[in-house]
């Protein structure tokens, strides 16, 4: 995957968490490849920190001595962000990492007409399921989050994490019914089909939106994080 060939500069390490899941994967590299596309003359590559190789050590590694920019193809900061994409930083001169993708205004729009192509009623309870992570850093981006999505789309969502931290997606789901209110539904904030989006689609709701995926909005974010990140690098160069 190349944005045009080998040139002087930084590669984008496109750096996710990594899946099972070929659907998610597909996602995945659908939206690096507009990524490239995006970027002429930046060669980019995929590295994932867990489940799928190349690891992101690996890469680093592979690409010395070229500059490069690790963008985290992640929602928020967490383990990931801060211990192992901070890590790979740290592995050699001219590697720089940029932050993650969330909390962002353009991908909580995306997140809202993926909820919002369910059609259900904002008056119905809602439950905004968010992958979750023990790093504290995590909890004012999600409320970020989620205030944004209150405010695009006239509900009042209650928090669901998929690991981490309580409630969990389906403790929500029940929260959410806890008055005998019914239909509920969940807005996915996840990026792309996997682990997480299957137990999201068991966590009992009526009807569950689909991960963000493939959009133009997200592949902006992307580059704008690359070429503010590749920015700082030239200048500390």
């Amino acid at each position: 995957m190349s944005g045009g060939g080998v040139t002087a500069r930084p590669v984008l390490v496109g750096c996710s968490h990594g899946t099972a899941d070929p659907a998610g994967r597909a996602t995945i590299r659908a939206l690096l490849e507009l990524t490239a596309d995006r970027l002429p003359g930046v060669d980019v590559v995929e590295a994932f920190v867990d489940v799928q190789q190349p690891a992101l050590p690996d890469v680093v590694a592979a690409l010395a001595p070229r500059p490069a920019v690790i963008v985290p193809l992640l929602l928020s900061t967490g383990f990931h962000v801060e211990i192992d994409v901070r890590r790979a930083t740290r592995q050699r001169r001219g590697v720089v990492a940029a932050p993650p993708l969330g909390p962002d205004d353009r991908i909580t729009a995306v997140l809202a007409d993926r909820w919002l192509a369910l059609g259900a009623d904002p008056r119905d309870p809602v439950v905004l399921a968010v992958a979750g992570s023990s790093r504290a850093s995590t909890v004012p981006a999600v409320e970020a989050v989620r205030e944004r999505f209150a405010a695009l789309t006239g509900t009042g969502p209650v928090l669901g994490y998929g690991s981490a931290v309580e409630p969990t997606v389906p403790g929500a789901v029940a929260l959410a019914r806890a008055d005998g209110a019914a239909p509920v539904s969940i807005a996915s904030y996840l990026l792309a089909p996997g682990h997480f989006q299957s137990r999201v689609l068991a966590a009992g709701a009526e009807r569950v939106s689909r991960p963000l995926g493939v959009d133009g909005r997200i592949v902006e974010v992307v580059v704008e994080r690359y070429l503010a990140a590749a920015a700082d690098l030239r200048e500390a160069a």
